[in-house]
């Protein structure tokens, strides 16, 4: 018998990642993936339903609000999925004894430390979506002994989703000119290694339950992210970058995000 995954999220860069890299079972793990259409989080009814008669060894949570400006005019959509609907599944999971892996982000904490963040630093976000991260990681804490709760930074995939990297390479097509900040600091974080960081807990069996950072190794300002971009793509000579101090963004941002990796 195979250990059995059920992805949640599955039309994000994570999921879609993980589906191309894994879903072969070459690991002996059984992938079922879900989309947002097929199993909604925020709705406890469905959730209770869908899991009837159905086994899993694994959840892994990648349903998530993520548009960090929207949900600071609109807080309640990103309360309801980053935190009610963790929530949910954080319940379903405990009664059906089954292990949550679930995604948190750098934002829960402010940036204002001079170092990376370390699993012992006290979250204190400074936007409506760090704070409904936030929350989902509380209640988890509060429902579920058996659970990962991994916080990634500056998460991307090259072919997949809404991200920075591809942000980049399309405004480079079009634009002679960008302007990107170099206010802020993290560690670029590729889906693929996400992703097996993710199936190693998994394969491993690993039991060492509770919070941890991981992000790819190399930390760097959003302006050096976007010229290795630029450079890794072989089109630095066809774009004008341009640093820039002030980035006016509605939410707020914290400056550092260079999470210390824990495990």
């Amino acid at each position: 018998m195979g250990v059995k995954v059920l992805v949640t999220g599955a039309n994000g860069q994570l999921g879609k990642t993980i589906k191309e890299l894994y879903s072969d079972n070459e690991k002996g793990l059984d992938f079922v993936f879900v989309s947002k259409t097929e199993l909604d989080i925020t709705k406890a009814k469905e959730l209770s339903s869908f899991f009837n008669n159905k086994n899993f060894d694994y959840c892994l949570n990648c349903a998530a609000y993520t548009n960090v400006e929207q949900a600071e005019k609109i807080s309640k959509i990103a309360y309801e999925v980053n935190a009610e609907g963790v929530k949910n599944m954080a319940e379903i999971c405990k009664k059906k004894d089954i292990i949550l892996i679930h995604i948190s982000t750098d934002y829960v904490f402010d940036g204002e430390k001079a170092g990376p963040y370390t699993i012992q630093d006290t979250p204190n976000p400074i936007n409506e979506y760090g704070k409904s991260k936030l929350q989902g990681e509380k209640y988890i804490n509060n429902i579920l002994k058996k659970h990962f709760i991994i916080r990634t930074s500056w998460l991307y995939s090259k072919k997949y989703g809404h991200n920075f990297y591809r942000i980049i390479l399309n405004k480079a097509k079009t634009e002679r000119e960008l302007f990107v900040t170099d206010e802020q600091v993290g560690c670029p974080t590729e889906t693929i290694t996400l992703s097996k960081f993710i199936v190693d807990i998994i394969d491993s069996k690993n039991s060492n339950f509770g919070t941890h950072h991981f992000s790819d190794d190399e930390s760097m300002t959003w302006y050096s992210f976007a010229e290795q971009i630029l450079r890794e793509n072989n089109i630095s000579d066809k774009v004008n970058l341009v640093r820039i101090k002030n980035c006016r963004t509605f939410a707020a941002r914290p400056k550092n995000s260079v999470l210390a990796k824990s495990i």
